[in-house]
């Protein structure tokens, strides 16, 4: 056996468990270090009733940032909003908990827990969920799975571009058709056939679309820039970076406190908050998000036509003469 062919084996050996382990720890790690970080919610009714309420979530050094609202009233616009994730209404009955499961079923557990664990013994928990899951989905579970297929669909349609060796107008006809064709499975499927999400059918396509317009550009940009390293680069990005820091399956808040916000700023996180937003909350808070992903695109389309220019062979000059009048070479 040659050396060369050996080489290889030992290679694939050793890389085959190194890449293990790096998805191992980029999926792993995080879904292990659940916990909340800061997580927005509110209090609401008068401050003496109030009070005990807001000690009871600050019991957990940094665990909850409290807000305060004047009424129940108030505290509901403000979930709906999505300025917070629940809040604890004080009534003479006792505390009334406000949840939105659509925002996270996990926040919304853990604000149960949390009430119950402060509630005297024998205290019943009045708990309204203001923003539901539909029925479709009650655990919002198949939402939070809807992040990885988009970011692979993604990743196909910018590498695709880029082995196809597709060019200027072509590569962006590619990248939008794909794109759009994309969002409107998509929404077909999570909408239409399994009832997952409730909003406005073309405004979540296009949230859809935009998710994998947002990853294809940018694997397409890094492939014109850097060729078929490029791919692997963008792929490790979006799959083993974006996509476990994405909060989709629980909450940005519930990730370690130093990457929660980093996935936000990713493509998979930017569009399973945007998604959450038009599919249940009728766009509040989809701004942020929204930018996020139209940035990714148009960075990605930006450094695309940059290295199509890059490659592309320079402009013969006048007095340069053209392959048919060159003199063939000696043999």
């Amino acid at each position: 056996m040659s050396a060369t062919p050996t080489r290889r084996m030992i290679g694939v050996m050793l890389l085959i468990p190194l890449i293990a382990a790096l998805a191992l720890a980029a999926f792993a790690w995080p879904a292990a270090r659940v916990a909340p970080h800061e997580v927005p919610v509110g209090v609401a009714g008068p401050a003496s009733a109030t009070a005990p309420l807001q000690q009871g979530f600050e019991r957990r050094p940094d665990a909850f940032e409290v807000h305060r609202y004047e009424d129940e009233a108030a505290a509901r616009a403000a979930i709906e909003d999505r300025d917070i994730y629940g809040a604890v209404v004080a009534t003479p009955r006792g505390p009334h908990l406000l949840t939105a499961s659509a925002g996270s079923p996990a926040v919304a557990q853990l604000l149960r827990d949390a009430l119950t664990a402060q509630a005297p013994e024998g205290t019943e928990v009045q708990v309204t969920d203001v923003v539901a899951t539909p029925a479709g989905d009650p655990r919002g579970s198949a939402l939070g799975a809807s992040a990885f297929p988009l970011t692979l669909a993604g990743v196909a349609a910018g590498a695709l571009v880029s082995l196809l060796a597709l060019r200027g107008i072509r590569a962006v006809g590619a990248l939008f058709g794909a794109a759009a064709l994309a969002g409107l499975t998509a929404t077909a499927l999570a909408h239409s056939w399994l009832d997952v999400i409730a909003g406005n059918w073309w405004a979540e396509a296009g949230v859809f679309g935009l998710a994998v317009l947002a990853v294809g550009s940018a694997v397409a940009g890094l492939a014109a820039l850097f060729g078929r390293p490029g791919i692997g680069l963008g792929a490790l990005l979006m799959v083993l970076v974006g996509n476990p820091l994405s909060g989709v399956s629980s909450a940005p808040e519930l990730l370690p406190e130093s990457v929660g916000p980093l996935g936000q700023w990713l493509p998979p996180g930017a569009s399973g908050s945007l998604l959450r937003s038009v599919a249940f909350f009728e766009g509040n808070a989809a701004f942020t998000p929204a930018l996020v992903l139209a940035l990714w695109a148009a960075l990605g389309l930006t450094a695309l036509a940059a290295g199509a220019r890059r490659q592309a062979p320079a402009p013969e000059g006048p007095g340069t003469p053209s392959p048919a009048m060159r003199p063939a070479r000696a043999a």
